[in-house]
């Protein structure tokens, strides 16, 4: 693992272990600024609870773990596509800056969005990065390329040294040997 790698996963992660252990201690802090975000999700998934301090708590439960799992560098893939996608419900609840009246109220939540809009850039990248091995897919994509390249040179070697093993053959035929 590059220095780079070893250094920036944990930077990423821990305002997302930070920020979940507080919605798992005291998510009643929290629920009222979600409630109009967990309305509109909850109408659509039916599968989640209607409860805004559990979806919370849920919400927290995953940034703790998805943190930390991205920061000690285990499926820090799959982590970071989780932290991702529970950070767009996260950013629309905690920092609706387009509905501040105050103008420092409406400054500072829009730099706290552009902030989670940020992390969101950097998950993204994070979900991408191979970590210097190649993917799945490249790698099935190369073993095929150098396997039709291995049938190709065997089908050259082939026809090659047919015609010449022919004409050997048919004149041992002829002689006798």
């Amino acid at each position: 693992m590059s220095l780079l790698r070893m250094v920036g996963r944990p930077m990423l992660a821990s305002m997302f272990v930070a920020g979940g252990l507080h919605a798992l201690r005291r998510p009643g802090d929290l629920a009222p600024a979600a409630e109009p975000v967990v309305r509109a999700v909850t109408e659509r998934v039916t599968v989640l609870p209607d409860s805004t301090e559990h979806l919370v708590r849920l919400n927290g439960a995953v940034h703790v773990v998805g943190g930390a799992l991205l920061g000690l560098g285990r499926c820090p893939r799959p982590a970071a596509l989780a932290l991702a996608a529970t950070l767009v419900p996260t950013t629309l609840a905690a920092h609706r800056y387009w509905e501040a009246e105050d103008p420092s109220e409406r400054a500072q939540q829009r730099i706290h969005f552009l902030k989670n809009l940020s992390m969101m850039g950097g998950l993204l990248i994070a979900a991408d990065d191979t970590g210097s091995a190649p993917s799945l897919l490249w790698r099935g994509r190369h073993a095929a390329r150098g396997l039709r390249h291995d049938a190709h040179l065997v089908r050259r070697s082939v026809r090659a040294t047919a015609r010449p093993a022919a004409t050997a053959g048919g004149v041992r035929a002829r002689l006798g040997v």
